[in-house]
C-alpha cells in the first residue's frame, strides 16, 4: 500500500499505463500471429501491412525496442514471401 498521496497517484498512473501497453502489445502479437500462421502466401500478404503497422506503433510507444521491431518486421516479410 502507498504511504502518501504521491505514491498513490503513481500507483494509479502505472496501472493505467500498464493496461494501455498491454492492449497495444496484445494487438501486435495477434496481428503477427495472423501472418505467421497464414495458410496461403496470399493470406499472409493481406495481413502483412496490418502486422507491420502494429509493430511500428508498439516500437514508437517504446513497448518493444526499435531493433526488436525491425527484426520482427523482417521475419514477417520473410514469412509472407516464402
Amino acid at each position: 500500500m502507498p504511504n502518501n498521496k504521491q505514491a498513490a497517484k503513481r500507483l494509479r498512473q502505472n496501472e493505467t499505463r500498464r493496461q494501455a501497453n498491454k492492449a497495444v502489445s496484445s494487438r501486435m502479437r495477434s496481428a503477427v500471429k495472423k501472418v505467421m500462421q497464414a495458410e496461403t502466401p496470399e493470406e499472409a500478404a493481406t495481413n502483412l501491412s496490418e502486422a507491420i503497422k502494429r509493430v511500428d506503433k508498439a516500437a514508437k510507444k517504446n513497448i518493444i525496442h526499435a531493433n526488436a521491431a525491425a527484426r520482427k518486421k523482417s521475419q514477417l516479410q520473410q514469412a509472407a514471401n516464402g
